[in-house]
């Protein structure tokens, strides 16, 4: 009787949420969002990154279910090993939620910053063209547009989106420094600097992109030797964040006898949430540590 009072609690709570909850809060959600990823920029606005891959909505309605749907999945794994207890589903549910509502932007944002990495590999290759341009007798808009139709991948869509505000009338210097703001980096916000200075003072604007060329190849040695050098680090943060869940795992399916009572009981329950703070914080202080900002 105590099962079945359990599993009906239980459907009515995922019901709930499914039908009332979740879409009021997602609703709530994607309105507050909408402008978020809109930045003012004098009379228009700059689109973030985001527009790329998916929309706010979208995006808010994959973290709501994604957090539903792992919510819902950890109560299911629990009842189905006879794990019968209330606060322990309604705990492990929400907990489970919270992560996987973590999940959409995680992925979002790996795939924003893969295209950051995609742009900044060929941002020497934009440097030299722009100045081989120049030197070969085209202006700084044609030669850009020359540059833009042989460079493929993100950096062709960008460059197409800023020669297309350009002859909407907008000025060049002002274009690029929009390309900055949905691109940020630092070789990117020199080049931008070094061409609207040049384009405003006056001088030799070929001679000044060979000298930011060479900074840029310069800071990418230096960038690919340090991530060889912190290699190990992050590899030692993922083996030991992994370790004791494999661990765990083994070991529950080997003797489950053995494993039942962290499972069955509060104190057991307590150990596993205390294991699990301490490896997120270990993880996190690690990849700290082994991340240097250049």
């Amino acid at each position: 009787m105590v099962e079945i009072i359990v599993l009906a609690l239980v459907f009515a709570a995922v019901a709930w949420g499914v039908w009332v909850a979740a879409p009021l809060i997602m609703q709530a959600g994607m309105e507050h969002s909408a402008e978020r990823y809109l930045k003012p920029e004098g009379g228009g606005s700059v689109a973030a990154p985001i527009y790329r891959f998916t929309t706010p909505e979208r995006l808010t309605k994959a973290a709501w279910s994604a957090a539903i749907f792992g919510g819902g999945l950890a109560a299911f794994v629990l009842i189905s090993v006879n794990i019968l207890n209330l606060y322990l589903i309604a705990g492990a549910g929400l907990a489970v939620g919270l992560l996987a509502f973590q999940i959409p932007g995680f992925w979002l944002r790996r795939k924003i910053a893969a295209r950051q990495r995609q742009f900044e590999s060929r941002l020497m290759d934009l440097t030299l063209g722009i100045a081989s341009g120049l030197r070969a007798g085209a202006a700084f808009p044609q030669s850009l547009e020359m540059v833009a139709r042989d460079l493929p991948g993100p950096i062709q869509e960008e460059l197409g989106l800023v020669l297309h505000e350009y002859r909407l009338g907008m000025d060049l210097p002002d274009s690029l420094m929009r390309l900055y703001q949905r691109m940020p980096g630092e070789d990117l916000l020199l080049l931008v600097t070094s061409v609207r200075l040049t384009m405003q003072s006056g001088g030799s604007l070929a001679e000044v992109l060979d000298r930011i060329s060479d900074t840029i190849r310069s800071r990418t040695e230096f960038s690919e030797k340090l991530r060889t050098m912190t290699a190990q680090g992050r590899f030692e943060a993922i083996a030991m964040a992994s370790a004791p869940m494999i661990a765990f795992g083994m070991l529950f399916f080997l003797d489950r006898e053995l494993m039942r009572p962290l499972v069955e009981t509060q104190i057991g329950w307590m150990a596993l949430g205390v294991v699990a703070v301490l490896e997120i914080v270990g993880f996190v202080v690690i990849n700290k540590i082994v991340t240097i900002e250049v």
